[in-house]
């Protein structure tokens, strides 16, 4: 298998492995009364563009550094899955998770970040629901977020990012779908 193919395969295998894991998510999250649909242009599998806190003077921070990587998997449910990670990360000098030091236990949890839950929205706008995240502090977090689609790119903001963000700060993330 080349690979350039195998992005989308391990795509198809985890939207094909999201059913099954939709019914623990659904008993997961909080019930909302949110009944919409998911966009079906949002369906699909995306690789990350950026992920950048952008403020009111224009300058941007890339929160996980240049050229992040990520992945985003939405079936036609709505069930999602996201991860987004720095491309250069620290790893553990001990080799061993359980036995790493405070600097490199904060380089982990701030060079990634990986949720799933539930998708839905109109043309404009989409509202999510986390059942689970890597920052705990996110579990049962619902928002809405503004977005655009513009040929195979899709751009969100995030009216008050969590990590990193001065007053007047709002996130902004790009994701490019992925084609066979």
């Amino acid at each position: 298998m080349s690979h350039a193919k195998r992005p989308l395969l391990i795509a198809c295998l985890a939207l094909a492995i999201a059913s099954p894991f939709a019914a623990a998510a659904q008993e997961a999250m909080p019930q909302h009364a949110d009944t919409m649909a998911v966009p079906k242009q949002l369906v699909g599998a995306w690789t990350l563009v950026r992920c950048d806190n952008v403020y009111p003077d224009g300058h941007r921070v890339e929160l996980y550094g240049p050229h992040p990587e990520g992945m985003w998997l939405i079936n036609a449910q709505g069930d999602y899955m996201m991860q987004i990670v720095r491309a250069k990360r620290m790893p553990f000098a001990a080799n061993d998770k359980s036995k790493g030091t405070a600097d490199e236990y904060r380089a982990a949890s701030m060079d990634s970040n990986a949720h799933y839950g539930h998708v839905s929205g109109d043309a404009n706008a989409m509202h999510s629901v986390i059942a689970h995240a890597s920052f705990p502090n996110w579990d049962g977090r619902s928002g809405d977020s503004k977005y655009t689609i513009n040929g195979d790119e899709l751009t969100y903001t995030v009216a008050k990012p969590s990590s990193g963000a001065a007053e007047g700060a709002h996130g902004e993330v790009v994701w490019r779908r992925v084609h066979d």
